[in-house]
């Protein structure tokens, strides 16, 4: 192996020694814990479920499944191996490979840099409803001033609650709104917490995992369980796992599975490398990454199963509202009315009594709970609003929903920000690194005050849909590149024999060199013509 790389000096390596006094993890637990720290967070929780929604349920998971196969897993294991080969943090391995590539790290960086800025703005949300978390009743229990509130009764107590009483949202984007304090309290509260947690560095966070990485699925196993035996939960569950077919041809579909898969695994983001490059050279990555990209796909099929059954139980029940409302309607109306209203009659009652004023008046918007399960609860909010949901069906338990929100999230926050800072993974000048720190989570902070804006959420829904999807797959598209076909598929072998004690199968070599790149080749341009012929493009407003 030595032979090989000093015999070509393209790409080389510094040596095979180990760097003088470079930190390193404590034990393989702990690496395989930060990994799956890293990559599992908001992207499994907050990101997969609500694309999963409003890309046709079933029909996401088809195309998520794919590009995780033939693209996610393949470059998550190529920056599990170079990082690991070259030692060196996420901006300057790249320059190892080839000077040329310099600027794929500060890529990386560029994106890392404006996903954490609204990352840490959910963070803030998350921080918001825990303070609201400590009273009884919940405010998000019932519609404020005994049900006089008609945008709360038209819609229900816990979408009001995010739209009315956290966001506090305006009309569109271009009225701002002006900054909300209670919010922007929140966000520095938040940037303090990943400040303090950053200057630490890898020693406190390789303790810390242990709890961070572990107390989330134990969270999440209690949703689970309560989440599954709501009314409803069923009908929820066929949603997601019933595909609309015609989903199918749309290539932004494809495009969002194809970056969801980038966001839930890390992927193109740099974390990954800098994690990797504290491993010793001889372990097997290749078995590391297989585990961890399976654990963290499953994750993000296990909330989004938690998702569903809740928000199957919140269109049951919004449904039933509806027809107990029409039916009390029917009852003043129609006084020789004393039929029991279904979700199986209640059109042949409505056609029958259409021209009664009071029925032909009446919304029944919500009385239909298929379509329910598509409007009722979209976008950003979506987990929001269907976990303030499941909380009002078990509290206190549920506070440690938000508890587990606040830690893994503001963990893994840690490990996107750390990336900008570290042009190697070993920085000896500690009052440096400390002023860098400092300084990036002040700029983020100030930055991040447009998310605060009472208009707010409309700018993070522009951020999420454009900042990380797009940038990231291009991104993994030259990585893959730049490892296959400028470091070399054979060299890359070489190490992999070098690392794990075996070259790469079958399976690696027809994704790496065929598969990969053309998936995403075709994602682009058909992405590309997608939007270029969608000019211009429209955001949802709340009204």
């Amino acid at each position: 192996m030595a032979n090989h790389v000093d015999e070509d000096k393209k790409g080389t390596l510094e040596d095979e020694e180990e760097e003088e006094g470079r930190m390193a993890w404590d034990n393989k637990y702990q690496y395989l814990l930060s990994q799956i720290g890293f990559a599992v967070g908001l992207g499994n929780v907050w990101r997969f479920p609500y694309l999963c929604q409003r890309n046709g349920g079933g029909a996401f998971l088809i195309p998520y499944l794919i590009m995780l196969i033939i693209e996610g897993i393949p470059i998550f294991h190529i920056e599990f191996a170079i990082g690991q080969r070259i030692r060196k943090g996420s901006i300057s391995v790249w320059s190892a490979i080839s000077p040329y590539l310099g600027g794929l790290g500060w890529a990386s960086v560029a994106v890392s840099f404006f996903v954490g800025l609204y990352y840490n703005v959910i963070i803030a949300w998350c921080m918001f409803y825990l303070f609201n978390s400590f009273q009884s009743p919940l405010p998000w229990a019932s519609c404020p001033g005994n049900g006089t509130v008609p945008e709360c009764e038209a819609s229900s107590p816990t979408t009001f609650f995010w739209y009315r009483e956290t966001l506090d949202i305006t009309r569109d984007i271009e009225e701002s709104g002006g900054l909300d304090w209670r919010l922007t309290l929140c966000l520095f509260c938040a940037w303090l917490i990943v400040c303090m947690a950053m200057i630490k560095g890898i020693k406190s966070s390789g303790k810390a995992i242990y709890f961070t990485a572990t107390f989330p699925y134990v969270v999440l196993l209690i949703f689970f369980f309560r989440g599954v035996t709501l009314e409803g939960a069923g009908d929820g569950l066929a949603r997601m796992f019933t595909p609309q077919v015609d989903k199918l041809t749309d290539p932004i579909v494809w495009l969002e599975a194809a970056t969801q898969v980038f966001f839930s695994l890390g992927v193109a983001f740099g974390g990954l490398i800098s994690f990797s490059s504290y491993n010793p050279r001889k372990n097997n990555c290749t078995r590391d990454a297989v585990t961890v990209a399976i654990i963290n796909s499953g994750t993000s099929i296990f909330a989004c199963v938690v998702i569903f059954s809740v928000l199957g139980f919140k269109a049951t029940h919004d449904s039933q509202k509806c027809l107990d409302e029409f039916s009390a309607v029917l009852q003043r109306s129609v006084p020789e009315f004393n039929d029991t209203i279904t979700r199986g009659n209640y059109l042949d009652f409505q056609m029958a009594y259409n021209t009664t004023p009071a029925i032909s008046e009446f919304d029944f918007t919500t009385c239909d709970k298929t379509k329910n399960l598509d409007t009722a609860v979209e976008g950003t909010g979506l987990a929001f609003i269907v976990f303030t949901e499941a909380m009002n069906q078990f509290y206190p338990i549920a506070l440690g929903a938000f508890i587990r929100f606040l830690a893994v999230k503001v963990d893994g926050l840690k490990c996107f920000i750390h990336v900008p800072l570290c042009k190697t993974t070993q920085l000896n000048i500690v009052c440096f690194f400390t002023l860098s720190t400092v300084t990036l989570c002040v700029v983020s902070f100030l930055t991040g005050l447009i998310f605060t804006q009472k208009s707010g959420n409309y700018w993070l829904d522009i951020f999420n849909d454009y900042s990380g999807t797009f940038p990231l797959l291009l991104i993994g598209f030259i990585e893959l590149i730049a490892v296959i076909w400028i470091y070399g598929f054979n060299r890359l072998s070489d190490d992999l024999l070098y690392m794990t004690g075996s070259r790469p199968n079958m399976y690696w070599k027809v994704t790496w060199l065929f598969l990969s790149p053309l998936s995403m080749g075709v994602i682009f341009a058909a992405t590309i013509y997608r939007e270029a012929s969608s000019f211009p493009a429209t955001y949802q407003s709340w009204d």
